[in-house]
């Protein structure tokens, strides 16, 4: 059976490749680019990379920053006064925590492939401004009910950003050039941890019963507004596709989509097939279902980020400065993740660097739930999210690069793997209770289970895509004739 699904992988990527390639053999000019030099090839990839890094990148930073500041300024604003306004106890915060994501998940897979149909600048700017606005209104909570019912609403809305983003940098960069990429904007997320905690710091500081109003209000009221101002320009700066982008020249353009087209044998469209069949060629790729797996248990393994604040403060510092000193934590995160997936991309590898960073998350938990000694807490502090939050950044773009064409079924494969992934965050919400603080037992040993779960998963994906390249090269040399031996290599899964 195995066999048998590998000469069918093999002979069904062969032949897209192979029919892709033959559309444009009478375009003149997508056949002059094949035919120029490494040299030519370098200088043109330098310039058009230096156009799309600097129209893309910083956007989509910005914009994943303030949405998972957004989502995550709870966990600051719980160091504020939140829980005793509110009347919360036991494992409300918990649902409050988790309840976003049934929101978000119930909207993941629509609107990712909505996207396909509609101007991404368009789409993922309106969809901003709703999600700050439904942020700031969390200040307007006077009920938990009503924080919940909030909370459901900022993740229904959230939900189209993270897989469209993911998917709109697929449809600029190459296999290799992506993980880097999206390294930078999940960086993000790490910096959102650490900007939320010195936001957090001043506002809960200074601004508490300011004109009377809490703190903890105030710390959704300034972010919220700060995502609906951004939003109004995105429609306006945010580029769309290669085919469509107007700071391109046509020969720009059309390089563009040649380097896709070099890269994974076909060039993005966006009718080149229907939703349907889109979600059929999805879920009838048996690998789809262990990159869910991969990508779930990824996400069970980073849920402390929720309650990181909360885990900080067991070192027994104020709650001001345990919100200070999450901000370094973070930054080293940050700056590790760039190095890791500019390593993971020169070298085409992903599941070596997962599984090696995994293990230092792995090491961060046993410290931080084997001890009770300050300084070795607080290093345990620094490796989880590290190796865990790193970890993740390589895996969303071996998701991309692993289901490359046509643009729908990547649309589908990255929301349907981010959506049910992203169902770890309703139950791993659970894992961090504060009764059982300080030491956090059962969410550390949780955590160090998850990661080792996700370490073999990167393997066993690994050695899948090992079999399936094989078969891959098979069918290459068995096409090829003497007259053809120099022939280029032909599509690649990345291990």
């Amino acid at each position: 059976m195995a066999e048998v699904d590998e000469k069918a992988e093999a002979v069904t990527v062969a032949s897209h490749h192979t029919t892709q390639k033959a559309h444009f053999e009478h375009d003149e000019l997508y056949h002059a680019y094949a035919a120029k030099s490494e040299e030519w090839h370098r200088d043109m990839t330098r310039r058009l990379m230096r156009k799309v890094d600097l129209h893309l990148l910083p956007l989509l930073v910005i914009m994943y920053l303030l949405n998972f500041l957004d989502r995550n300024n709870l966990s600051q604003a719980r160091l504020g006064t939140l829980e005793s306004d509110l009347r919360m106890s036991g494992t409300d915060f918990n649902l409050a925590t988790s309840i976003l994501f049934v929101g978000y998940l119930l909207m993941q897979l629509p609107s990712n492939l909505l996207l396909t149909r509609v101007r991404p600048s368009l789409f993922l700017g309106i969809a901003m401004g709703i999600w700050g606005v439904i942020s700031a209104c969390q200040a307007a909570a006077h009920s938990f009910a009503g924080l919940v019912v909030a909370r459901f609403f900022l993740g229904f809305v959230e939900a189209p950003f993270f897989p469209g983003a993911v998917m709109l940098m697929s449809s600029w960069y190459t296999r290799q050039e992506l993980s880097y990429r999206i390294a930078w904007f999940y960086a993000g997320s790490s910096l959102a941890n650490a900007f939320g905690g010195l936001i957090g710091a001043g506002v809960l500081g200074n601004l508490h019963m300011a004109h009377g109003i809490s703190g903890w209000r105030w710390l959704f009221i300034i972010e919220g507004s700060i995502t609906v101002a951004l939003s109004m320009l995105i429609p306006f700066l945010l580029p769309n596709y290669p085919a469509t982008t107007p700071w391109l020249s046509d020969s720009e353009k059309a390089y563009a989509q040649w380097r896709l087209i070099n890269d994974a044998g076909e060039a993005d469209d966006t009718a080149a097939s229907s939703i349907k069949e889109a979600l059929i060629a999805v879920f009838t790729d048996k690998r789809i279902y262990l990159f869910i797996l991969l990508q779930h248990a990824s996400l069970l393994s980073q849920t402390f980020q929720y309650f990181f604040p909360s885990i900080v403060q067991t070192l027994n510092y104020g709650n001001i400065e345990t919100l200070l000193i999450t901000a370094p934590v973070w930054i080293a995160t940050f700056l590790v993740s760039l190095v890791v997936t500019w390593s993971s991309g020169k070298t085409d590898d992903r599941s070596m660097h997962i599984i090696c960073l995994m293990l230092v998350s792995i090491a961060g938990c046993i410290i931080c739930t084997a001890s009770t000694n300050i300084g070795a807490r607080f290093l345990g502090m620094f490796l989880m999210p590290m190796g865990a939050v790193s970890a993740y950044q390589i895996i969303i773009s071996w998701v991309a690069n692993s289901f490359p064409r046509p643009l729908v079924k990547r649309s589908a494969a990255i929301a349907t793997a981010n959506m049910l992934g992203n169902t770890a965050s309703i139950y791993g919400s659970y894992m961090w209770p504060s009764s059982s603080g300080p030491r956090y037992i059962p969410g550390g040993s949780a955590t160090a289970a998850v990661a080792l779960l996700v370490a073999v998963m990167a393997f066993v994906i690994r050695a899948v895509h090992v079999r399936i390249n094989r078969g891959l090269e098979r069918k290459e040399n068995e096409s090829l004739d003497d007259a053809n031996l120099d022939a280029p290599r032909g599509f690649r899964y990345i291990l």
